[in-house]
């Protein structure tokens, strides 16, 4: 289906192409910037070369019926920033965003806030939550029906990004995504009409190909974007399997440094520090 220019839905590699902002459809071209939190953070990742912020969304800690979403990472629970101080500035930019909700509870008043800036939002706009639980994960998921509701109920032309929680041991061996947990999260997308991207962690990618390869030719919504742990072990080679195993326009990677520069320059994408 035709997704018109500028909506929240259009993909990503099609907007920053069409801005000349990318060369080619290819998902590793595209630069994050992870955790634009804090204040501090925010100023950077807008002077960055960075196409897509991503940022972290919560209720703070008190608890209050009124209390304000902030932009904090668990186990933070306080910040010198709100999701509305946090829109203010990112608005003003032409970067993409991607709003990750930790807690249910955030979900709703943050969208109010989006709907007051929609007009100004003429750009992608990911939303993020893990709703099922993944290799060495949690139980700690947002429940994803009234997730998947309540951000529709505002903007059914949104862009899903919809994950697994995880976990990573150094010292054993780490199972990746298993088909019972693929299944349960085509399960879910299917009966959705929007994009979606699964985030998946690049130390448990190597050992899931077969299994994130069969979700994403369930459908051509889909995309998988490449996330990493600050401790996680993991080497380029594995992100250059990735690279072989699928379609460079489904693959996003949001990864760190060394990695991120090393990845870039055996795949000859250029990068801009």
């Amino acid at each position: 289906s035709a997704v018109s220019a500028g909506s929240w839905s259009e993909n990503i590699l099609e907007y920053f192409l069409r801005n000349n902002q990318i060369t080619t459809e290819d998902g590793a071209e595209i630069i994050w910037y992870h955790a634009a939190n804090h204040k501090a953070q925010v100023n950077e990742a807008l002077k960055s070369t960075a196409h897509m912020i991503e940022a972290d969304v919560l209720l703070p800690s008190d608890g209050s019926e009124y209390s304000q979403p902030i932009m904090a990472h668990p186990p933070e629970t306080n910040s010198d920033n709100t999701l509305q101080e946090w829109l203010t500035e990112v608005i003003k930019s032409n970067k993409g965003i991607k709003l990750d909700f930790k807690s249910l509870a955030a979900v709703e008043p943050s969208m109010m806030l989006l709907e007051n800036v929609k007009r100004h939002l003429k750009r992608p706009v990911w939303i993020n939550a893990d709703i099922l639980p993944g290799p060495n994960g949690n139980s700690m998921v947002v429940d994803a029906k009234p997730f998947i509701d309540t951000v529709t109920s505002f903007f059914p032309d949104v862009t899903f990004s919809l994950g697994w929680t995880t976990g990573w041991h150094p010292e054993k061996v780490n199972e990746g995504y298993s088909w019972t947990m693929v299944k349960e999260m085509e399960y879910i997308c299917k009966e959705l009409n929007q994009p979606v991207t699964f985030p998946v962690r690049a130390a448990l990618v190597r050992q899931s190909c077969s299994q994130l390869l069969w979700l994403l030719k369930k459908s051509n919504r889909y995309s998988l974007t490449i996330w990493t742990g600050k401790n996680d072990n993991y080497s380029t080679e594995d992100l250059l399997c990735i690279r072989d195993f699928f379609d460079k326009k489904q693959v996003f990677y949001d990864i760190l440094e060394p990695q991120n520069h090393e990845f870039k320059q055996a795949i000859g994408v250029k990068v801009n520090l």
